[in-house]
């Protein structure tokens, strides 16, 4: 019998944070983000933090008895950016060969129904 539990994957161009938590979602497990395995804060948001923290997330869940996760993928959303920085993916294939099975694979980025105003000004961000 598989005990499932369900990973939270939040992936913005800044940093990753992975939450394990059981099914209902209202008991966090374990937690593990970007600047918790890498030194350098440039490297928060990259595919190797993400494989790190991702380890290390499936090696708490294995001790609490899951072997298998579902994973919700989620960017910042809102009025802020609606895709997912670059460690989404590789956090998703880092549960996997740690030895994690994988159920079903979602996307709950909030998309607005027109809230507020973007940020950046009438001329957008100016580089």
């Amino acid at each position: 019998m598989a005990r499932w539990g369900i990973a939270h994957i939040f992936a913005s161009y800044n940093n990753i944070i992975i939450t394990l938590t059981d099914v209902t979602g209202a008991e966090t497990l374990a937690k593990c983000s970007g600047g918790m395995v890498v030194r350098a804060a440039k490297d928060e948001a990259s595919p190797y933090a993400a494989m790190r923290a991702a380890e290390r997330i499936a090696d708490v869940a294995r001790e609490k008895g899951i072997d298998s996760v579902h994973v919700m993928v989620r960017a910042p959303g809102g009025n802020l950016s609606t895709s997912p920085g670059p460690g989404a993916q590789s956090a998703i294939r880092g549960l996997a060969r740690a030895g994690l099975r994988i159920g079903r694979i979602e996307d709950v980025t909030p998309i607005p129904h027109d809230g507020t105003k973007k940020p950046g000004g009438k001329r957008g961000r100016r580089v």
